[in-house]
């Protein structure tokens, strides 16, 4: 007995000593970097609510284009269990600059819903209001808190808490936000603040493109033919619109993506039309929409052809937002502002 007894207290020691040799270092070996346990709870402010995570997310679905390229800028497609994307957004999947990361990592179907995300195994949902969340569906980041399912909202799409409008802050502050908020919650805070810095460096030159010029104003056409979708405040399309040097003439609206009429458009008389290239028609199909309609064709912008198209993942909040500033800037240039 007392021979087993030395034997187990040399293998305790033993064990002792690996351990203390793991805390010495060895521990990275073992967990990616970044997830060191110490590390969390992590509480992040989202959507002007607290949000705490007790552990690293490790199988995240994502729903909606935009949403999906912050993964990727990210680096975190290895974190990820698949994404949520319509058809209607295949388009902006063959023109992104993830292109690549979006045929390796799974596409879960088209519409998010409670089934797809437990038959996926997440442990986090990253969506939006009205980009996966909406009581209508019932999918909501209540709903998945009961399942024990974690959620980060997409900051654009915030509730502002009158009626279902939504924008607490300007969108491109909304993308510096959730790009520190990830990356603060998977560990990659300095690859977060070298893509804020890149995008605020790129949007800063396209400002200086028409600095001291009239600014040029904007009616952006989403989709619509009784009733035309467009952007207000509270979308990424606005500031975008602005840093590039025009002005959205729905900006005074407080939301994001809404509907208008044609005749607040003709009133508004815009210098330039922008296309977003999204949903079952293409941009050429409604390009030759508005040229057709009997009263927008009469406008001075629709007469002389002064169109630009963005893909619909430029125009929602996204990595692709400063590029977008930079390429409407070039083509603002040649815009003439009406007094």
């Amino acid at each position: 007995m007392r021979t087993q007894r030395k034997t187990l207290l040399g293998i305790s020691l033993l064990m002792s000593g690996v351990l203390l040799l793991g805390g010495c270092g060895a521990r990275v070996a073992t967990a990616p970097s970044g997830d060191a346990p110490e590390r969390f709870p992590v509480t992040l402010d989202n959507c002007e609510r607290q949000r705490t995570f007790d552990r690293p997310p490790r199988k995240v679905v994502t729903n909606d284009i935009g949403i999906t390229e912050i993964m990727f800028a990210l680096g975190l497609e290895d974190r990820m269990a698949g994404y949520f994307l319509s058809d209607g957004q295949r388009n902006g999947v063959r023109s992104s600059p993830w292109s690549a990361k979006f045929e390796r990592t799974p596409h879960l179907g088209e519409e998010i819903g409670m089934e797809g995300v437990r038959a996926a195994g997440a442990d986090m949902v990253f969506a939006g209001w009205n980009y996966g969340f909406g009581e209508t569906q019932r999918f909501t980041p209540e709903r998945l808190e009961e399942a024990g399912i974690d959620s980060y909202v997409l900051s654009e799409s915030c509730r502002s808490g009158v009626e279902d409008r939504r924008g607490i802050m300007p969108p491109l502050r909304a993308l510096y936000t959730d790009i520190r908020n990830l990356g603060e919650l998977f560990g990659v805070r300095e690859r977060a603040e070298r893509l804020v810095s890149e995008y605020e460096s790129t949007i800063a030159q396209a400002r200086e493109r028409n600095a001291g010029r009239d600014s040029p104003s904007v009616f952006l056409y989403d989709s619509g033919r009784s009733e035309p979708v467009t952007s207000g405040n509270g979308g990424a399309a606005d500031q975008i619109i602005r840093k590039a040097g025009g002005e959205n003439v729905f900006h005074g609206l407080d939301d994001s993506w809404t509907t208008v009429s044609w005749e607040t458009v003709l009133r508004a008389d815009p210098d330039a039309v922008l296309i977003n290239d999204y949903g079952g028609r293409s941009a050429a199909e409604k390009i030759e929409f508005l040229r057709e309609h009997s009263a927008v064709s009469e406008l001075d912008a629709v007469r002389e052809g002064r169109f630009f198209t963005l893909p619909y993942a430029s125009l929602v909040e996204g990595p692709r937002n400063a590029s977008a500033v930079r390429e409407l800037a070039r083509f603002l240039e040649d815009v003439p502002a009406d007094e």
